[in-house]
């Protein structure tokens, strides 16, 4: 075959690409076509494929708006007797997907579910599966406290890798060192960003950060510095699991200031109750609550609306349907967060480009 000139064109989103062969043999040109097919399918599978998780059917929605792609087809089913069904219901061969399911409400349900979603992707021919986990309710099971008891969220850890999944999305743990009990990538998300923003059109004026504890410290401090407002730490005592915390005091000025509470999640609200009860009776004039994650029942609900806290923000990590319509409760939405996310592991970005330096030091990325 005596050498051609070939002018090709290969549409990519919104660029064409213009690749020129100059005197080739025929074996080349083969070659080239057979790279421009690979190409094209590449490009027809590059679209980000997002599933839901039965706990995490509205946040999924609302991250694949942001992103403007479809929800993934699939179902989910119980069956009388408890066990649990799972299928996805479009091909996804080759394809990086995402699966969203929070742990929080029903955590036992809803992790057997992610592992047999994790496991039905993989058996699938999936290229990898990223789990994302708004809320990983095991996570404040970090460590050997007692004699004889589980590192439950060790165990948990162990079973997402068992299953097969590839990377972890997470939102605020309640102890971030869990990520050493995984070997897979975990990325750590903060509320942080949504959280700040917030506060600044609220117009508070002499307003002070605080952490219901030691432990919640060193978030609360990027809080105080990111704002520029001053911190207080509450000194919080817990005698059992099955006891309710005890503020002892206040470290930090509070007197005729509003104080803004950060923690990163609420269930009965006893420690928010405690610390808004000290708040006040150490001269603070407002007090409003910032909690990532809301798993508040009917009686921790009933004990806010009757607590000195004027507004608890939360955001939409569980779909709690207690907190729909109480009039004390603000839920904000981390779908952005998410979206731009998993946007970024997609498309093999770095995710500190993505943070300011006060969340990558939140984040351990400093």
């Amino acid at each position: 075959m005596t050498g051609a000139t070939i002018t090709m064109s290969l549409e990519d989103g919104n660029k064409p690409k213009k690749l020129l062969v100059a005197a080739i043999s025929g074996r080349m040109l083969y070659c080239i076509l057979i790279k421009v097919e690979r190409e094209q399918a590449m490009i027809i599978d590059s679209q980000i494929k997002i599933f839901p998780g039965s706990s995490s059917m509205e946040l999924t929605e609302k991250i694949c708006n942001y992103l403007n792609v479809p929800v993934g087809k699939c179902e989910e089913r119980k069956f009388p007797e408890g066990n649990i069904y799972v299928k996805i219901n479009e091909v996804v061969r080759g394809r990086d997907v995402y699966v969203v399911q929070t742990i929080a409400l029903d955590p036992n349900n809803e992790l057997m579910e992610l592992l047999f979603w994790i496991d039905a992707f993989k058996r699938s021919g999936v290229n990898s599966v990223t789990a994302i986990i708004p809320y990983f309710g095991y996570a404040k099971a970090d460590k050997k406290d007692e004699p004889r008891v589980s590192i439950r969220a060790r165990v948990c850890a162990d079973c997402l890798e068992i299953a097969g999944v590839d990377r972890i999305v997470t939102l605020e743990l309640h102890s971030p060192q869990i990520q050493g009990f995984f070997r897979k990538p975990v990325d750590h998300l903060l509320a942080f960003s949504i959280f700040c923003d917030y506060i600044r059109t609220m117009g508070l004026e002499d307003y002070v950060i605080v952490s219901p504890d030691e432990g919640f410290a060193k978030n609360a401090r990027c809080y105080s510095n990111q704002l520029h407002v001053p911190l207080a730490i509450g000194n919080k005592h817990r005698k059992s699991h099955e006891g309710s915390a005890e503020i002892l005091g206040i470290i930090g000025d509070v007197d005729k200031k509003t104080a803004v509470i950060v923690d990163d999640f609420t269930i009965t609200c006893g420690t928010l109750n405690q610390i808004a009860q000290t708040l006040n009776a150490n001269g603070a004039k407002e007090i409003y609550a910032f909690v990532t994650h809301s798993l508040l029942d009917e009686q921790g609900i009933n004990d806010l609306n009757n607590s000195h806290i004027k507004r608890l923000f939360t955001t939409d990590t569980v779909s709690n349907p207690r907190i729909k319509n109480e009039e004390k409760i603000t839920v904000l939405s981390v779908a952005e967060l998410f979206a731009r996310t998993i946007k970024t592991i997609h498309e093999m970005k770095s995710l500190g480009e993505l943070f300011s330096e006060a969340e990558n030091e939140g984040r351990g990325l400093r």
